[in-house]
């Protein structure tokens, strides 16, 4: 892609179900380093997490990585990239793809992908998700998309969606929370009012649905592994890349 792009890393300290999560300890660097050093394999011309904890900031720094210290009453992390996006005087037209603290096996080439996509789509944002089956579907914690035949998303869920009336079976969508923004689009977003939709379902990104924004959204290049949310989830990535050792 000609366009660049800027990886921003929210990363929060207090977690309800695990709490110091981006400091956790993955094989001797704490979680946020991993995030950071798979980002700046993407394209991006810079990688930078947005924390409003001093031991996180220094954590990176430690290092080698750049951090960004915010606010700590940001309601979202798009918010806290704005801040970023400003502190910075980006411009207006830069993109920049917000990617969790908690997925130490996100794929770099994933990041690319959605920032391409929001650069060729003429979307608002841009996003990716994967196969999954019905079983894994039923999760409410697994969010569910439906899109058109551009690749624009129609609906996010909690629930199975679409719902299968003939028993027909096939795959789901399953939402990877990774996006891609124009900073003038996250100035937009921030300023929007929480939609019921939004309010109902816990997400996010049916806010800019529920105002007329797009999203597109592409099924990713490379599967990631899970993410970290829990004691048990850490587990689990601690062995997978114990594995892949």
């Amino acid at each position: 892609m000609s366009e660049g792009f800027s990886v921003v890393i929210p990363a929060r300290h207090a977690s309800v179900r695990l709490p110091g999560k981006p400091l956790v300890e993955i094989h001797g660097r704490p979680m946020i380093q991993w995030v950071c050093e798979a980002a700046q394999t993407s394209d991006a011309e810079r990688v930078i997490v947005a924390t409003d904890d001093t031991r996180i900031a220094d954590a990176v720094e430690g290092f080698g990585g750049q951090a960004r210290m915010t606010r700590s009453d940001h309601p979202s992390g798009s918010d806290r990239l704005l801040e970023v996006a400003e502190q910075l005087g980006w411009d207006d037209q830069h993109i920049v793809v917000n990617l969790q603290g908690d997925e130490p096996l996100m794929d770099a080439r994933n990041l690319t992908q959605v920032a391409r996509n929001l650069a060729w789509s003429g979307c608002d944002m841009a996003t990716l998700y994967i196969d999954i089956d019905a079983v894994e579907a039923a999760d409410p914690n697994r969010v569910k998309l439906v899109c058109d035949a551009r690749g624009r998303a129609l609906y996010f869920s909690r629930s199975p969606i679409p719902h299968d009336r003939e028993g027909s079976g096939g795959d789901y969508c399953g939402h990877i929370g990774l996006y891609a923004y124009r900073v003038g689009f996250l100035k937009t977003f921030s300023a929007l009012p929480p939609s019921p939709l939004e309010q109902r379902e816990r997400l996010e990104q049916l806010r800019a649905l529920h105002h007329g924004y797009s999203i597109h959204a592409e099924r990713a290049l490379v599967r990631p592994g899970p993410g970290v949310d829990t004691p048990e989830d850490l587990a689990r990535v601690r062995e997978l890349m114990e594995s892949r050792r």
